[in-house]
Order: structure tokens, then sequence, then C-alpha cells
């Protein structure tokens, strides 16, 4: 069932429908099948001699198999963009467009596959099971905080790549537009005061990345206000937030945590009303990513801040995943298939950020149809496991 409130009427006519009609992928095979020889070789009995191989040595499969390019997108459709709960199958159609994405920009086949939702323990059971078909995982879509405990379980498990985008791709876009904002204002990430609306699956993720990334001063609000050690309300993933976030150790509402702030960082929705706008500092920065509604629309935002991003395509300046996720699985993988580090996750923030080679307000990342974005991101991350 749905939890979503928005409006929806269906009509097979609309663009949007159209262009989903009958799915958006298919399967295609990379080798010819013309007559019995290559049926011969393509299946049995050739295919026997290549089974035995691999089953002696599994490095092999990546070799003879489609696993050395191939992702798994996972859902189990719990939190579908702003849509909310609305099942596997109201997943797909994103899950699809996902694997279209991966194709176009990184050259990655990617497999959509969406899972009735069940326990922590059914859904790492059941990825664990599928894994060895795949070179990698994706994970997408799934609420918070199941998906933070999920992702850490499968990669203990697993020696694939393991991502969960809404989190860190998120986070590495998110940071490469910092990095250059503070490059046009003249500004330093360590002396920046940041505010983080939302402590979801992208808010804490960015926050994390933030903090690698050496900010110092940053305080997370919730529905319920700043988070602090004072609260008593906090769930697992929160109290650990208020352990290493929040040092002037303010309390109160997202309005209080506002005052005097040099950044606003949206990942929750929602609206901020004017006048807490206007009490941030002079110059500061608005990123109101939440869409397709930015927590403060654009215009109001400018009257504000010196540098504006959102998460909309019609403004600039969009913070958008797809800068990041297909230049990190092509680099984990083209690395031998290893995990996806928070060094590599840096590493992609400064190769999205670099490729503006003379940001400006209204410039501060690159769009996403700019040519060398995927190939940048996985020359970092393979330049850092290599290093490993």
């Amino acid at each position: 069932m749905s939890s979503s409130t928005q409006p929806f009427s269906f009509d097979p006519t609309a663009p949007q429908f159209v262009a989903h009609e009958g799915g958006k992928m298919e399967v295609q095979a990379t080798k010819p099948l013309r007559d019995a020889t290559d049926l011969s070789l393509l299946y049995t009995p050739g295919v026997a001699d290549v089974c035995l191989a691999v089953a002696d040595n599994d490095e092999l499969s990546k070799r003879y198999t489609l696993r050395k390019n191939t992702v798994a997108v996972i859902s189990d459709g719990t939190a579908v963009l702003g849509l909310g709960d609305i099942g596997p199958l109201g997943a797909m159609p994103v899950m699809e467009g996902k694997a279209v994405l991966f194709k176009h920009f990184g050259g990655v086949d990617a497999i959509p596959i969406t899972l009735e939702s069940g326990s922590t323990d059914e859904l790492v059971e059941t990825i664990v099971r599928m894994a060895p078909s795949f070179g990698g995982i994706n994970l997408e879509d799934i609420s918070a905080p199941r998906c933070f405990d999920i992702e850490r379980r499968l990669k203990e498990r697993l020696s694939i790549p393991i991502f969960h985008d809404d989190q860190h791709g998120t986070a590495i876009v998110a940071l490469a537009g910092m990095i250059n904002a503070c490059r046009v204002t003249g500004r330093d990430l360590a002396d920046l005061k940041v505010v983080v609306s939302g402590a979801g699956a992208a808010g804490v993720a960015v926050t994390q990345l933030l903090q690698r990334a050496g900010l110092r001063d940053v305080i997370v609000c919730d529905s319920r206000g700043i988070i602090g050690q004072s609260r008593a309300d906090l769930v697992p993933h929160k109290a650990a937030l208020a352990r290493t976030t929040n040092p002037r150790g303010i309390s109160g509402t997202l309005g209080d945590a506002l005052n005097g702030a040099d950044c606003f960082l949206g990942l929750s929705g929602g609206s901020v009303p004017e006048e807490q706008v206007a009490t941030m500092a002079p110059g500061c920065f608005i990123f109101a990513m939440a869409n397709p509604t930015p927590e403060i629309h654009p215009d109001i935002a400018h009257k504000y801040a010196a540098i504006v991003a959102t998460g909309r395509s019609d403004y600039p300046n969009q913070i958008n995943n797809v800068l990041a996720f297909p230049g990190i699985f092509r680099g984990a993988l083209d690395a031998g298939g290893v995990q996806i580090t928070e060094q590599m996750k840096l590493a992609a923030a400064q190769a999205i950020a670099d490729l503006v080679t003379d940001p400006s307000p209204e410039r501060i990342v690159p769009g996403p149809f700019e040519p060398g974005i995927a190939e940048a991101v996985a020359a970092a991350v393979v330049a850092h496991a290599n290093r490993g």
C-alpha cells in the first residue's frame, strides 16, 4: 500500500506513461547465435568446460560471465522517491530507470530487482543468496533506519561493492557542490556553521561525509527540532549523530539552528519560513534538495544566499545522484569488484567538483549530460583502490 498523499491521475496517453510503456529495458545477447556450431559453444556441450573452470576458480566468473560488469539494483519499495512505501511493484519503474542510467552514463549493466519487504534479517539473507550472480549491489529506496543496518551487514558478508545510493550518492554530490561553493566565496568548509534538515538516510550520510571532509560545526534537525545529547527521544542512529554533531550544544527548533548559520542542507521536505531563512548569516549557502518542492523556494533563497542549489533539473546547481553512482560502480568494478570505501567517496566528490574548472554561483556542479563525469569519478575510485 502507498503512504503517499500526492494527487494521482492515470492517463495512459500522457507522455510519462508512454515513455514507460512495456518497460524501459530488454535483454540482448552479446555473442551471435547463428547455427549449430554457435549453439554448441554458447550452450551444451561447450559451456560445460567453462562451468568446470569457474567452479575450480571463482575469479574466472568475472572473465567468463556477466558478473564483471553487472550490478543488481535492489529495493523493497519502502521509501521510493517522495512517494513513500509503495511496495515492490510500485518501485519497479524507478529501479528500471536506475538501471538505464547505469548503462547510459557508466556503461554498467544493471538488473532491477524488487523484493517483498520483510525483516532486516530476511532482506539481508535474500540479497546474500542472490549475490553470486552480480559484481555489485546498489541498494535503493529502502526506509531508514533499516537501510543503515542492511548496508552494514551486507558489507560484512560480501566482498563485492555495496552502495546505498540514497545515502552516499546524495552525500558525494552535495559535498562536491559544497567544495565549489567554498571556492566561489573564498571560504573554508572547516569554518562553516552548517545546518542539516533531515536525519534519514540522506541526512545522516551527508553529515558524515562532510565531517570526514573537514566540517566541524554541523547541527542536524529532525521533525522535533535540533538533535542533541539532551534529547531522550532519539533512536539509535540519531543518538549516534548527537554524539558527533552540535558542538555548541544548541537546543530548540530548526529556526533556532538557522540563526547565524552559514549553510542549510535540506534533505527532509517540508517548508522553511522566510523569516527563519532571513536570520542566516550574510552570504550563506542554501541547498534545498527536496524534490519536487524544495524546502526553501529558490526565489526566496536567492534573496539571502550567495549560492543556491536544489534537487530539481529546472534550476541551476542540481544536486543529482547521477553525477556519482555510475562512476562509483564503474571504478569499483574496473578495480576488480572492490568494496567502496570512505576515501573513494571523498575522492569522487573532489573529482566531480574539479570538473567545474571555473565555478560560479550558478554553476557549482556539472550538468548530468556533460561528458567525462563517470570517467573522472571512476578514475578517482580506481586510484584509491590501487592505493589499498
